[in-house]
């Protein structure tokens, strides 16, 4: 049956002294979402619990659900996100977190990965678990994951919307086939000229990503360390590097094309080599939720099918 959208909207009482609100975010997937948010907006309903939708979600589930979407109450950003929201459901995968991460920024909103696909080191409730968990979340019985950003100056002073990664930085060459160069400096002294393809700053979150995948180390989110790893490096004795995330890093980089592009997890910028950057620890976090019985390593083992040699 179609629910009232009215009685979706309304912020209700739903114990004497709380009053709780949601925000729901995701993206278009090849994953169909008609298996969990018809119930997952029933369970809302049911326990009284209100909600707002992200404004090109609503239209994805407009078209992929069959719940009465009319008078919903919509988002579109940072800025009209009510702020008052106990926890933000993002349904999708990693990627779709990436993008939540400018939503919240720094709101301190926990946000709930819903990983409606495969592979997840950031979205680990997967949908089959989702309802199970939620009288869980709602008692206050999780656990809170404090993850590091990186933030990013221009040397110009551009400002850079979302100036901020939870996954990495990269400086990749720009429509050509030739390497850059990137001269890299740890606290204005001088580290390292990288002959490369790019060069990646990674946080511990983001060591399971793109670091990973150029030969970078598995850093576990309780350290306090950034990864810095050549994306394809001339030389094969240039390695990845773990410094204190306490470092400041500046890059200038040097192409034959003359530009470059900045990667802010999956934004890209486009940028001329006269432009030099800074990066830095940002002085926010975001705040991951984890079902209280979840743990980092045996995230690892699944994601990584660890132990799945015969000999185990």
């Amino acid at each position: 049956t179609r629910t009232s959208a009215k009685s979706l909207c309304t912020i209700v009482k739903i114990h004497e002294y709380l009053m709780i609100k949601v925000a729901l975010f995701g993206q278009k997937t090849s994953t169909s979402l008609t298996d969990i948010i018809p119930p997952f907006i029933n369970y809302l309903v049911q326990n009284e619990i209100a909600f707002c939708v992200e404004q090109n979600f609503l239209q994805i589930l407009k078209e992929t659900t069959d719940f009465d979407t009319d008078n919903v109450e919509t988002y579109t950003s940072h800025d009209d996100l009510d702020k008052s929201v106990k926890f933000l459901f993002s349904f999708g995968g990693d990627g779709t977190i990436l993008s939540a991460t400018t939503i919240v920024k720094d709101s301190n909103i926990p946000i709930i990965g819903v990983n409606t696909g495969r592979l997840g080191f950031l979205a680990t409730i997967n949908k089959s678990v989702l309802l199970e968990q939620m009288d869980s979340f709602f008692n206050d019985d999780y656990n809170i994951i404090r993850r590091t950003l990186l933030t990013v100056k221009r040397s110009d002073g551009v400002e850079i919307e979302n100036n901020f990664a939870i996954n990495e930085v990269t400086v990749v060459r720009r429509e050509t086939t030739s390497m850059i160069t990137v001269d890299a400096y740890l606290n204005n002294e001088f580290l390292n000229s990288f002959w490369s393809d790019g060069l990646i700053i990674s946080t511990p979150t983001g060591s399971t990503g793109y670091s990973l995948s150029c030969g970078g180390p598995i850093v576990h989110p309780s350290n306090q360390n950034f990864v810095i790893t050549p994306v394809a490096p001339h030389n094969l004795n240039v390695r990845p590097l773990i410094v204190s995330e306490n470092e400041k890093i500046d890059l200038k980089i040097r192409s034959r094309a003359n530009e470059y592009f900045l990667s802010l997890d999956s934004r890209n910028f486009p940028l001329t080599t006269d432009v030099e950057l800074t990066i830095q620890k940002a002085d926010f976090k975001i705040l991951i939720v984890e079902a209280i019985d979840a743990t980092y390593f045996t995230t690892l083992r699944e994601k990584m099918l660890w132990g799945s040699d015969k000999r185990n």
